[in-house]
């Protein structure tokens, strides 16, 4: 649909991401690891609300919650710098804390008076201790921008150098961003589960399907990286490919449903050269289940019809946004009405985003919107021709009243989701899409008139 003219504004209400060094949460969802954060006090734990806790209430975990040591930044590091407090710190967490990798990050305060973070590090790596740092600084861009810095970090400090042999058959996934993704945990186990059950190794590198740091250490071994997402991961995977001579295959859809699913699979299977009849036979046993549970829905969705949302929006981060449009317009039939991406895209990356929904469909193409400010998104959805049936609004938290006004059906499916607890939750692949239709449709119908 046309869309109105945005009025731009110098300020962000409801805001939809973490800053720069929320990447903490990335450093964390990798087991073993230990973020160390170099910031003023109160910083690290406002990420851990925001992302960990009133975000399906995730939990730290293992290196996150209260967990991760800081510096704590006071008036005297501002005005003397922060470097011996760092010293201290670091050498406390080595003594006292167990992990395998410490992840130094840094904050607004650090960044902008100039403490020597990578001479301090140095200290400690050249004693042996397996510890990186990476500067993100809040003026740096968000937790999504913090995502590349930390895992670039780890690739060239830890990871290092290396010229061996590929191993074929084996892939580096760089998908969703951890923590910030309500559903990240269960979505990155299910791109495991298919991808393996192509015959793949899979580095699948954050959560707790992966190996922790010795399966980073085995990344420039892949025969291959894919980046499942809009565009989070190229850069990584570009420095890669730089690095180590890796090829990427950059898969912009994250797959929902057997469509999709069998779709991404075949794509990565001739991509990786894979045994095609064995792709065939993995696609043809997950469809087989899906279209089981989908013949017995069927009766409900045939008689139901009539009390069912005609129209729907989706409010959230790119790579979410794409998949469920896909979903819903391709699955089942559900007209597309409003589609506003919060995460603010690099430029670069948003003309090739607007692409892929002029393409949704062989009949469906639409216009999306890239906006971060909460009170700009509930305008438009106000603004927007869902028809004469209440909508189905894919959004968060923020748009519970916009929603309610709209007499709309809320599913949270993005940050913030104070109103979800989610513990291994997926809504991808095949046996997302199966839980993704439970919750769409209890919803519908479970809704007080």
């Amino acid at each position: 649909m046309a869309t109105k003219e945005i009025i731009k504004t110098n300020s962000i209400s409801q805001i939809r991401y973490g800053c720069s060094i929320g990447a903490l949460y990335s450093a964390v969802a990798i087991p073993g690891v230990i973020p160390i954060t170099h910031c003023g006090p109160g910083c690290a734990d406002k990420q851990y609300m925001a992302l960990a806790f009133y975000n399906g209430f995730q939990g730290g975990g293992y290196g996150g919650g209260a967990v991760p040591p800081s510096v704590n930044a006071s008036e005297k590091e501002v005005v003397f710098g922060g470097v011996e407090r760092l010293r201290e710190l670091i050498a406390a967490s080595v003594k006292i804390m167990d992990a395998d990798l410490f992840v130094v990050l840094t904050g607004c305060i650090a960044d902008l008076v100039g403490d020597d973070v990578p001479s301090v590090v140095s200290e400690f790596q050249r004693k042996g201790v397996n510890i990186v740092y990476a500067e993100t600084g809040g003026f740096k861009g968000n937790n999504f921008t913090g995502h590349e810095l930390v895992t670039k970090a780890i690739i060239d400090q830890y990871v290092g150098a290396y010229e061996g042999e590929k191993e074929q058959h084996t892939v580096n996934v760089w998908s969703l961003l951890p923590f910030q993704n309500t559903f990240w945990r269960g979505d990155l186990s299910e791109i495991k589960r298919i991808l393996e059950g192509i015959g793949l190794k899979v580095n699948i590198l954050f959560g707790h399907e992966s190996e922790g740091v010795g399966e980073w250490k085995n990344i420039p071994k892949a025969q291959f990286n894919l980046v499942l997402s809009p565009w989070l991961g190229l850069e990584t995977a570009q420095h890669l490919e730089k690095k180590y001579g890796q090829p990427f295959l950059h898969v912009p859809v994250i797959p929902i449903g057997a469509k999709e699913t069998g779709r991404f699979l075949r794509e990565v299977s001739d991509f990786a050269g894979l045994d095609k009849e064995k792709t065939e036979a993995f696609i043809r046993a997950e469809e087989k289940i899906y279209y089981y549970y989908l013949e017995h829905f069927a009766d409900f969705y045939a008689e139901y019809w009539w009390g069912l949302p005609a129209r729907f929006a989706v409010v959230g981060d790119s790579a979410y946004n794409l998949a469920l449009t896909k979903f819903v317009v391709n699955q089942l039939g559900i007209i597309p009405a409003r589609h506003i991406i919060t995460e603010n895209p690099p430029e670069e990356y948003q003309e090739a985003i607007r692409e892929q929904y002029r393409h949704i469909a062989e009949d469906v193409s639409m216009e999306v919107d890239f906006i971060e400010d909460g009170y700009t998104v509930g305008q438009l959805l106000k603004e927007t021709d869902f028809g004469n049936k209440p909508p189905i609004i894919f959004a968060t938290t923020w748009d519970r009243d916009v929603a309610k006004e709209l007499n709309g059906h809320l599913i949270e499916v993005g940050f913030p989701a104070s109103y979800e607890v989610v513990i291994s939750r997926s809504y991808i692949g095949y046996r997302g899409a199966l839980t993704l239709l439970e919750k769409i449709f209890t919803t519908a119908i479970s809704r007080s008139a």
